[in-house]
């Protein structure tokens, strides 16, 4: 091997130690340390304080599902008459 080859395979592991350093090192999820940790708890307790609002279509969807599950079905046996 040349001494170009191995300069370049060095500068291309470099690279790619560069790259995914962020997840190689665990900064994110459970290993947050600091202003990052600081945030993630502000955001949960945020995301806590939410409500969910119903919209008048989701209403009629299910009011339109009740209709359909109270209409009288016929049996198999009505079928054969």
């Amino acid at each position: 091997m040349s001494w170009p080859f191995i300069v370049l395979l060095a500068l291309a592991l470099v690279v790619l130690a560069a790259a995914e350093w962020q997840r190689l090192s665990g900064t994110r999820g459970f290993g947050r340390l600091g202003g990052e940790a600081r945030d993630a708890r502000a955001r949960q307790k945020r995301k806590a304080n939410l409500k969910l609002i119903r919209s008048e279509s989701e209403e009629f969807a299910e009011s339109v599902q009740r209709d359909l599950a109270d209409l009288p079905t016929i049996e198999e046996k009505d079928r054969r008459r």
